[in-house]
């Protein structure tokens, strides 16, 4: 029987559609070998649940999720209704998935107990950050933390398999409903984006291999803020604009802190008067996006320590956080010391 070999077309009519996340996860397995195809199946329900959230958001206008729930979460808030839609969608896909044990999310008082006896991975998530800007239809995203439990499989879930450091993470990862939606993760290797083909329903290879500028133009702060911060920030804050450096804001963090990635900047969310503690939560918030930050050559800080290296004391803590290029964050550090 004659054959011959495969070529692949590069003509006009057959571009390359590139890499799935499917199979560029299937390909670092090898990273983790003692994960064997856990970790992976956890992701690929991340990336589930984000496409339901994506429709549920694209449709947001046409149907009845826009607007507050009517309830409060444990922070004070008040919930909209994708918060709770966002919640549902995520917790669901990783009871399904069978490798998480426990959930922490924001939208919930306590941890979530998934009763998955085998399984090994506690997961930290914001199902739905900046979901109030929904209604005019403004980027909102997805953030998440993923980490190995402490405590043997099939046992109750304790404090200590919770309660860790954002450098015990194994992978976080963020996603952004913009004008695409992006997922983008890290497990310790590097940083890398993916953009979701609604017609394909698959998520594609956009970004390899991020990289945050070590400088940047832009500075990221809720101006109003600025009556009640350090004067410290204040003088970093004008020294930038002496260098024109912009100021841009858009109250979302996943948006802010995207932008800042692929553009150079620094987010600040520094503590206050009326805050002390500052405002982002560093279960799962900060720690993911820091560790997001470092691999993709940025820094994160408190403004006296590493994010990763903060010991957090219960779920809901919440964290100053400066977050961004590698120099500025340094300027700003060298600057709060007066």
């Amino acid at each position: 029987m004659k054959t011959q070999p495969y070529k692949q077309d590069s003509g006009k009519l057959t571009y390359k559609v590139g890499v799935t996340l499917d199979r560029f996860i299937k390909s670092k397995q090898q990273d983790f070998p003692y994960a064997t195809g856990e970790l992976s199946q956890i992701l690929r329900d991340i990336a589930l649940a984000s496409k339901i959230v994506s429709r549920e958001i694209s449709r947001a206008g046409l149907s009845d999720v826009t607007g507050a729930f009517g309830q409060t979460n444990v922070q004070g808030e008040e919930q909209q209704k994708l918060d709770v839609v966002a919640n549902v969608r995520f917790t669901r896909a990783l009871t399904k998935g069978g490798e998480v044990c426990a959930v922490v999310s924001e939208e919930e008082d306590l941890v979530i107990d998934l009763e998955n006896s085998k399984g090994k991975y506690v997961v930290a998530i914001d199902p739905l950050d900046g979901s109030s800007n929904i209604d005019v239809n403004v980027s909102i995203g997805t953030i998440f933390s993923i980490y190995r439990r402490k405590t043997p499989t099939g046992s109750p879930i304790q404090e200590q398999d919770v309660l860790q450091k954002g450098s015990d993470q194994v992978a976080a990862g963020y996603v952004l409903y913009g004008s695409s939606t992006m997922l983008v993760y890290s497990t310790g290797n590097g940083a890398n984006g993916f953009t979701y083909e609604r017609s394909l329903g698959e998520f594609f290879l956009s970004h390899p291999q991020m990289q945050m500028p070590v400088d940047g133009v832009i500075y990221t702060i809720n101006e109003g803020l600025t009556p009640h911060i350090n004067p410290n920030i204040l003088s970093y804050l004008e020294g930038c604009k002496r260098k024109g450096a912009t100021a841009r804001y858009i109250g979302s963090l996943v948006a802010d802190f995207h932008r800042n990635l692929l553009k150079g900047g620094i987010y600040l969310y520094p503590p206050t008067s009326q805050a002390p503690n500052g405002k982002i939560r560093l279960m799962y918030e900060a720690n993911a996006l820091a560790f997001i930050a470092e691999q993709v050559g940025g820094a994160a800080t408190n403004g006296t320590e590493r994010i990763l290296d903060i010991v957090p004391q219960s779920l809901h803590q919440r964290t100053p956080i400066y977050i961004g290029s590698k120099n500025m964050v340094a300027g700003l550090e060298k600057a709060l010391l007066g």
